[in-house]
């Protein structure tokens, strides 16, 4: 078994970079936030708990508002997503992972950047709803989602356009379970102060984050590819309906796609307390 990483040559506190590896762990422990509650509320929904269902991250923002002094929470996390949007545009403007200029490098650069605007909207929700007290979960991300499919299918060749789009969410879902089985994502994480014991168990969970992660996006490339099969924006669906997909296949199916969003949110915990980051 591929064990995580205990090299942290890279990671160098004190250095003029600190303000931004702060905002990455920042960054790493709000995103851990949000996939914990997205997990943790299909889980509930699944096993007919009281307060459980299966929602997309814009829906969890609302879970939190809600919360005792769910303003405040929102603020942290708001800025939290923030410091993560700024360390992703950082890796793929500084190319901090080493990915080169050759085409397979500048688009792996490339989805660093989308990952980065992806959780700025995120972000701007988020920090709206803390900071104006405006409700976090007006305007779900299924119908944003559903607006630039709908752009898309009306330019030339639109159809094709949204089917690359498919294939590369498809595509993506392959690739983070790839990262789960051949522990490609350990390298991120700095586990020398860990006993061996606690590091199997991180690598576990790392394994079943991404395992999960990629399943759900397989799911959401199939809906955007009958999207584009049946020229139809509404068949562009969000995290919440690939959960009620999973959750048609049976309730077991669903809980363990949904501990398994559990499992990478603590993942991502600990990437916060243990980080590696190069390139700053």
């Amino acid at each position: 078994m591929t064990t995580l990483t205990s090299s942290a040559a890279s990671y160098l506190p004190g250095t003029p970079s600190q303000g931004l590896r702060t905002l990455a762990r920042f960054g790493f422990a709000a995103k851990g936030v949000v996939y914990i509650l997205l997990g943790a509320l299909a889980v509930m929904a699944a096993t007919g708990l009281r307060g459980g269902r299966t929602a997309d991250k814009q829906q969890v923002l609302q879970t939190i508002q809600d919360m005792p002094m769910g303003r405040w929470l929102l603020g942290l996390v708001a800025l939290g997503l923030a410091g993560y949007v700024i360390w992703r545009l950082t890796q793929a403007i500084r190319d901090t992972e080493g990915k080169g200029h050759d085409a397979k490098g500048l688009a792996q650069r490339a989805s660093f950047a989308f990952s980065g605007l992806i959780y700025a909207g995120l972000a701007y929700y988020a920090g709206r709803a803390a900071f104006e007290n405006t409700d976090a979960g007006a305007g779900s991300g299924g119908s944003t989602r559903q607006s630039l499919v709908a752009t898309l299918l009306e330019q030339p060749f639109g159809q094709w356009l949204v089917g690359a789009v498919a294939l590369g969410l498809a595509g993506a879902g392959l690739y983070q379970i790839y990262r789960a089985y051949s522990g490609s994502f350990a390298k991120h994480v700095n586990s020398g102060s860990l006993p061996a014991e606690q590091q199997r168990l991180v690598h576990r969970m790392g394994q079943l984050g991404y395992t999960a992660r990629g399943i759900v996006w397989g799911i959401l490339g199939y809906f955007m590819l009958q999207a584009a099969l049946q020229a139809n924006p509404r068949q562009a669906q969000d995290t919440e309906q690939a959960f009620d997909l999973l959750a048609s296949m049976g309730t077991g199916v669903l809980v363990i796609v949904a501990l398994g969003f559990v499992c990478y949110g603590l993942y991502m915990i600990v990437r916060a307390k243990y980080p590696i980051l190069r390139g700053v």
